[in-house]
C-alpha cells in the first residue's frame, strides 16, 4: 500500500494510459487508406468481421499489441504496424471457441508480414483448451511474398511451424474456416484443413497462387475469381458451404 489516491490505476496510470494508446494505434490496422480499399472491395475489416461475428463483448483478444513499432527522436513509440493476425476467444452462440481473422490491410495479409508465433500459439491453445477453432481468412496467411523476395534477393520455402498442432486440431476439435477474400497459399492450406470450410460468392476466391504467378508460368491471364472463385470449386469437393454474402 503506497497511500497514494490516485485513483484505481495509482502509480501505474501513465503506463495504464499508455496501453490504451497503444490498443488504439494497433487497432488502425493497416491505416484508413488500407481499410478504405478493403471496405470499396466490399470486404469487412478483420475488426468488424470478429464484432460481426462474435456475441457482444465476448471476444478476449490474444496478443493485440503484437506488432512492428516505429520511434520517434525521443525514443518514443509513435507508430505500430499490427500483426495482420488477430485472434482471441470468443462466444458464438454462447459456445467459446478460438477465433483467429487474418487482416488483408497489412501487407495483404501475407504471413511476411505477421509474427507467425502468434498464429501458432491461438491453434496450440485452442488444442490444449480443448476449444472450437474458427478461421477468417483473407490473404496469403503464408510466406513467399513479392515484397520480401525482391528485397531478399531470392525465393524462398515458407516455413509453416504449427502444421502438426493445425492437422492434430482435427481430431480434437471441431474446426470451421470463411473464405472472406483472395485465399492463397499456406492461407489455402488452412482453409481447406478444417471440418467445415465457407466460400462467399463473388469475395472469396481459394488458388495457391495468384494470377501473376500463374501469367509467368503458363502464359494465361485469368483474374482472381477465373483462377479460384465460387464457380471452379463448387464442384470439386474443397468447399461444403457457398454463401451470398
Amino acid at each position: 500500500m503506497t497511500g497514494h489516491e490516485d485513483g484505481p490505476a495509482g502509480d501505474w496510470a501513465p503506463e495504464v494510459a499508455e496501453i490504451g494508446r497503444r490498443r488504439e494505434l494497433a487497432q488502425a490496422m493497416g491505416g484508413p487508406e488500407k481499410v478504405a480499399r478493403q471496405r470499396a472491395a466490399g470486404r469487412l475489416t478483420v475488426r468488424e468481421r470478429i464484432a460481426a461475428l462474435a456475441d457482444p463483448e465476448s471476444f478476449a483478444e490474444i496478443g493485440a499489441l503484437t506488432g512492428f513499432g516505429g520511434y520517434d527522436g525521443d525514443g518514443r513509440l509513435a507508430s505500430i504496424v499490427p500483426a495482420n493476425f488477430v485472434a482471441g476467444t470468443a462466444r458464438l452462440g454462447g459456445r467459446t471457441v478460438l477465433l483467429g481473422a487474418d487482416d488483408f490491410t497489412v501487407r495483404g495479409g501475407s504471413g511476411d508480414a505477421a509474427i507467425h508465433a502468434k498464429q501458432d500459439y491461438s491453434e496450440q491453445y485452442a488444442n490444449e483448451m480443448r476449444l472450437p477453432v474458427v478461421r477468417l481468412l483473407d490473404g496469403a496467411s503464408g510466406g513467399g511474398s513479392v515484397k520480401m523476395t525482391l528485397a531478399a534477393g531470392a525465393a524462398y520455402v515458407p516455413v509453416n511451424p504449427a502444421w502438426d498442432v493445425v492437422v492434430d486440431n482435427m481430431s480434437v476439435v471441431p474446426v470451421v474456416a470463411a473464405c472472406l477474400g483472395p485465399t492463397v497459399g499456406l492461407g489455402a492450406a488452412r482453409l481447406v484443413m478444417s471440418h467445415l470450410a465457407v466460400m462467399v460468392t463473388g469475395v472469396g476466391q481459394l488458388f495457391t497462387a495468384g494470377p501473376p504467378v500463374v501469367l509467368g508460368g503458363t502464359g494465361e491471364n485469368l483474374t482472381k475469381e477465373e483462377l479460384g472463385g465460387a464457380a471452379v470449386h463448387r464442384g470439386n469437393g474443397t468447399i461444403e458451404r457457398f454463401a451470398a454474402s
